[in-house]
């Protein structure tokens, strides 16, 4: 089985907005967040990201926007060394009360049977409440950043507080320090 992280994109991989991120061009990675994925890479962790965009069923950008957005997240993944497996999104409106919208658990049981694995104890790196409740609900390893809403959320949960790193870069690192 390999080793396994998941992370949420908007505020964890790249910068987030109250208005979405419509187009290409407002995709920004967040500072040390392209190498923290590289350096996963090369410590041997097959990474997938798990996001929600239900930016798609509210018409502010299509599916073809979407795969232009992360062609340019991806091949600045690539540029820095490290290689995202594969992009799970779920593209509904959160009215439409589908399994795939994260806290719900349809994106990690799809990652988990395209990597033929149960996922158990798998990081997964979020800035969201709805990111940790998917983790926990799974049977993965919650892990929160302050990057993003990251902050907001740690001062809405109550104790026990998940992992919690300044950013991408400090929680991979201390991933691969524990190896796993």
């Amino acid at each position: 089985m390999p080793n396994i992280v998941i992370l949420d994109r908007d505020g964890v991989i790249n910068h987030d907005s109250e208005e979405y991120i419509k187009s290409p061009e407002e995709w920004r990675p967040i500072k040390g967040s392209l190498e923290a994925i590289a350096h996963l890479c090369r410590a041997g962790y097959v990474i997938v990201v798990a996001t929600n965009q239900s930016g798609i069923a509210r018409n502010l950008y299509t599916v073809t926007t979407l795969d232009a957005i992360h062609k340019k997240m991806t091949d600045a993944v690539n540029s820095h060394g490290g290689h995202l497996t594969r992009i799970f999104y779920c593209p509904h409106h959160p009215d439409a009360n589908c399994n795939c919208r994260k806290p719900r658990v349809g994106l990690l049981a799809q990652i988990a049977a395209f990597l033929d694995s149960d996922l158990q104890g798998t990081p997964f790196i979020g800035d969201s409440l709805r990111d940790i409740q998917a983790a926990e609900a799974f049977g993965c390893r919650p892990i929160l950043v302050k990057t993003g809403y990251g902050l907001r959320t740690l001062g809405s949960l109550t104790e026990p507080y998940p992992e919690t790193f300044t950013d991408l870069l400090a929680a991979a690192l201390a991933i691969i320090d524990r190896g796993h």
